[in-house]
Formats: structure tokens, sequence, C-alpha cells
């Protein structure tokens, strides 16, 4: 599980340009709304973002070809949502007690883990092959 898909296109999106490309295109009914932002306060930069589970969500963004990037490609990937980063940060707060402090991190990390391995994953991959296919249709893909 990689928790991020990569597909290779002839053209990058501004994330305003990929919003408009999916408010087109998109089936919301089938395969959920999105919206345009951060997926925390502390994220740089905007993504088109769809639900994925309460404490995950799937961000969309393309990336240029470039020093860093060899092609042009839209990314897909799952992101905490600010309720998970939340649940994050709280579980790094000392709570005293080692044994059950310890006992209370694990169960907290191991649900999160399967949330983000078990069905955001799930949801990624759908909303992948989705936005292949639609990638596809327009002609924009490598």
């Amino acid at each position: 599980m990689t928790g991020r898909e990569v597909i290779l296109t002839n053209r990058s999106f501004t994330p305003q340009e990929l919003y408009e490309f999916m408010e087109e295109y998109w089936d919301k009914e089938e395969y959920n709304d999105f919206v345009l932002g951060s997926p925390t306060d502390m994220s740089v930069g905007m993504y088109v973002m769809l639900p994925a589970t309460a404490r995950h969500l799937v961000i969309v963004y393309s990336r240029d070809k470039g020093f860093l990037n060899k092609e042009k490609k839209v990314v897909l990937s799952v992101a905490m949502t600010s309720a998970g980063a939340a649940e994050a940060m709280a579980r790094s707060i000392p709570t005293g007690g080692r044994v059950i402090a310890g006992i209370v991190k694990l169960h907290s990390v191991k649900s999160q883990n399967e949330d983000r391995t078990g069905p955001a994953q799930e949801a990624l991959v759908a909303y992948t092959n989705y936005m292949r296919t639609l990638l596809g249709e327009a002609g924009y893909l490598k």
C-alpha cells in the first residue's frame, strides 16, 4: 500500500484547472462530491479533496515536468483530515503511566493505520481508476 497513485498526462493543471475539469466530467453521484482547498490548516497548497473516511481523504493535484519530476502527472494521495490530524497530535501528548499510555497509543495507531490501509486505500484506487478513465476520454493521458 503506497497511499499514492500517479497518472501520467500530456499536460499539467493548476489546482483551479483540475477542479474545473472535475466539475465538468466527474460523476458526483457515483464517485462523491469534492472541494478545492487544503486538508488541514498546516497544509501547503491547494488540492481537490475527495472523501475517503472520517480520518482520511484523497487529495488530487498536478505536477509539471521539471527538476524533480520527469513527467507531467496527476497525483492522487491519501491525506489526513483535520480530525485525523487532531487525533494524531492528541496521541503524542504524554498521558503518564508508561504501560497504559503505550497500550492506548498502540490501539489508536493501529486503528488509524487500518483506516488508511483499508477503506481509504480502497477509495484511492477507485478514484484513481475513474480519474484515469476521464483523463483518457478527454485526451490528456500520455
